[in-house]
């Protein structure tokens, strides 16, 4: 097949990124260079990164990044805050991919391979899984959480009406029961230069919203949601949103904007106006402005709140799977 593997750093790959768009397949946004560097940054600053890229005849088919220690190496990332990940690979490369990364792994005496979170879909279990159980390794799939997602129409009308009946009255009651209450404002944060302040918005209705938010929300995760943020604003694929009644914040999202999906990453709101519902309506409102800019996905990310499925959100089974390539 006349393959070979380099092994690259995440400058390299963050070069690569730009300077090939659209000749490998990145999704989700948990593997874009931007977003693993700033992951490497806060969470292994001592580990050294390593991209495995595969190469056909001079060209780049796929990148494996990954972290690896004695006999181990694992997809960088982690499941506290990459909702779920897989492989750089070229349509119609994942077998070729897979088979080179497996041969090298096996060359460098590496037993162990953790895959984390992956969907149902990816490329991980759509090709990396078969090729390993073929090859005789041990493979250990095992149900994660469930993730939750839902196809967007062209209208916010169409959306409506795609929600059960119950569901739908709900939103429309909401609307109009937080319309009564005052003036109403949403307004986006996607420019680097608007991020600090916004996170200042979005932390404190983080923290605030939820008693498991605020014990999660350590100084050091907090440093990487607000730098993040910032690279994520820089790569043009932040979209913050604040909900503003009578011009005081009520609630905040943060959610990227990528290749026709909205990712719903967090949220946050003021418990204080919970009786208005500000928390489902500020998801409700992105979702109004995913459709009104022609976005086909919004992804509500791993987690089973009712929100979601009252927002009209179906489930994706994650599976956590690990290959022990000599067993």
């Amino acid at each position: 097949m006349n393959l070979s593997v380099k092994i690259e750093s995440l400058d390299w790959l963050a070069q690569y990124w730009q300077e090939h768009p659209g000749e490998l397949v990145w999704e989700p946004p948990f593997l874009l260079p931007p977003w693993l560097k700033v992951w490497h940054k806060h969470f292994a600053p001592g580990q050294e990164a390593t991209v495995l890229a595969v190469n056909r005849e001079g060209r780049t088919i796929g990148a494996a990044p990954l972290l690896i220690e004695n006999n181990s190496a694992r997809i960088i990332g982690s499941p506290d805050v990459c909702d779920y990940e897989d492989f750089i690979i070229a349509a119609g490369e994942e077998a070729a991919f897979s088979q080179a990364v497996f041969d090298y792994l096996k060359q460098r005496r590496i037993a162990v391979l953790e895959l984390g979170v992956v969907r149902p879909d990816s490329k991980v279990m759509s090709s990396v899984v078969p090729l390993a159980r073929k090859a005789g390794a041990q493979v250990e799939v095992e149900p994660d959480e469930v993730s939750l997602e839902k196809d967007l129409p062209s209208t916010w009308e169409e959306y409506l009406q795609s929600l059960d009946s119950k569901q739908r009255h709900e939103v429309k009651r909401k609307l109009r029961r937080l319309e009564e209450a005052g003036k109403i404002d949403y307004r986006f944060v996607t420019e680097p230069a608007s991020v600090p302040a916004f996170m200042d918005v979005f932390t404190k209705m983080f923290v605030e919203s939820r008693t498991d938010k605020a014990t999660f929300l350590t100084d050091q995760m907090n440093g990487f949601f607000r730098d993040m943020a910032g690279t994520m604003a820089e790569a043009g694929l932040l979209r913050g949103g604040v909900l503003e009644l009578d011009g005081r914040p009520v609630a905040a999202v943060m959610a990227f904007d990528y290749n026709g999906t909205v990712y719903l990453y967090n949220s946050g709101y003021d418990q204080e106006q919970s009786q208005l519902s500000v928390g489902i309506l500020s998801k409700a409102f992105l979702i109004k402005d995913s459709i009104e800019r022609g976005r086909k996905k919004f992804d509500f990310l791993k987690g089973g709140e009712r929100y979601k499925y009252h927002l009209g959100g179906r489930e994706v089974q994650l599976q956590k799977c690990r290959i022990t390539l000599d067993g």
